[in-house]
């Protein structure tokens, strides 16, 4: 094999493979990208068994062939070789040797044989529809800041995703949740999602995933079966394995009776909380919420550090109300909301209380009080 590629192609797409494969696995080839070089196209392909990458660019090839070599060690020789460099990458597989060579620069790294790299199986897929790149950007993005790291409720560490029915129109849903907060946003159900079996993404291909779809209007071609799910663009394709297990029923923690209403700027609100959660002990994070009527106060009190206290104006005419909270996920929410305002749902000190943006339901997040 011998190609030449641009710099900045190669980092670009070994830097999806790298952040694919384990740092530290007991396979070694793991740790390798299968690079496939044939009709001026190079294929770089990772897996960690759970989740593969494939990413096809344009490249000039003089050699066909394939091998395979450590991600990292290519990703960390691109990102330091200058911009704008032309980098030859020549196998020799006699000598089990990648050459990496641009301008006064040159690389010999050790590979392994191709025919050792596993390929992840292909899978019937029980529906196949195409979605925006930003719809599917919105969609993950709310959402995945309440994905459970609790290894024991492993159910939880992923984005449940599956369709659902709204206000009598068809949405594709995502939730998250932990248990103490919960994330549910939808968006329009695209064609041939109806049949949409619900599928838990794990944490580690959400976040693969968000790493191509910054571009608005790139149409993403979803696959999902009931074991995988599918992304691919013209250039990449992302495989996973879903998380196996039953979601819970999420729709029995939404309050659907909360009737005291705050409406507060959501920038404002975030930095009030952020400020006087400074003095809050590492440990609860807790700040207490005081409701009257169009004002809320902000207490924390630590017996280590100090207190701290601070005002908002706000719009609610509701009966005085004191209910606590993880300061942390309330920051968390508040940096989803997009619209200005966020409206508040409350029933009591005890109960979960419901956020939204504005009038806006496609996107709607619950937290638990804590006792403070």
């Amino acid at each position: 094999m011998k190609l030449s590629i641009e710099r900045n192609t190669l980092l670009k797409s070994v830097s999806h493979a790298q952040s694919v494969v384990e740092r530290r696995n007991t396979i070694p080839i793991l740790a390798n990208v299968l690079i496939e070089a044939e009709n001026n196209k190079v294929q770089f392909r990772a897996t960690d068994l759970d989740v593969e990458i494939v990413d096809r660019v344009q490249a000039k090839v003089d050699r066909t062939g394939s091998t395979t070599v450590s991600a990292v060690l290519l990703h960390e020789i691109a990102r330091k070789l200058p911009d704008g460099a032309l980098i030859e990458l020549t196998a020799d597989a006699a000598n089990g040797r990648l050459t990496v060579e641009a301008g006064r620069s040159n690389f010999s790294l050790a590979t392994l044989p191709k025919e050792d790299f596993p390929v992840m199986a292909s899978s019937e897929y029980a529906a196949n529809f195409s979605a925006k790149s930003g719809d599917l950007r919105r969609l993950f993005d709310k959402s995945r800041f309440a994905i459970s790291t609790e290894e024991t409720r492993y159910y939880l560490n992923g984005v449940y995703m599956h369709a659902a029915t709204f206000e009598n129109s068809k949405v594709l849903r995502c939730v998250a949740t932990d248990g103490h907060r919960l994330a549910r946003v939808d968006a329009s159900l695209p064609n041939g999602a109806e049949e949409l079996p619900g599928v838990i993404i794990p944490r580690k291909t959400v976040a693969e995933i968000r790493k191509f779809l910054d571009d608005d209007e790139v149409q993403i071609a979803v696959s999902v079966s009931e074991t995988k799910v599918r992304f691919a663009t013209p250039d990449i394709t992302l495989t996973s394995k879903v998380i196996e297990g039953t979601f819970p029923d999420y729709t029995r923690v939404i309050p659907t009776s909360n009737e005291k209403k705050l409406e507060v700027d959501a920038a404002e609100f975030a930095k009030a909380v952020d400020r006087v959660s400074t003095v809050s002990s590492e440990r609860s994070r807790a700040v207490k919420l005081c409701l009257e009527e169009d004002q809320l106060t902000l207490i924390v009190n630590s017996p280590d550090s100090g207190a701290a206290e601070e005002q908002v104006a706000v719009a609610y005419n509701d009966e005085r109300l004191e209910i606590g909270f993880n300061a942390k996920y309330l920051l968390e929410i508040s940096g989803q909301i997009d619209k200005e305002n966020a409206i508040f749902m409350f029933n009591s000190s005890g109960d979960p209380v419901l956020i939204r943006e504005g009038n806006d339901l496609s996107a709607v997040y619950v937290v638990m009080p804590m006792r403070v």
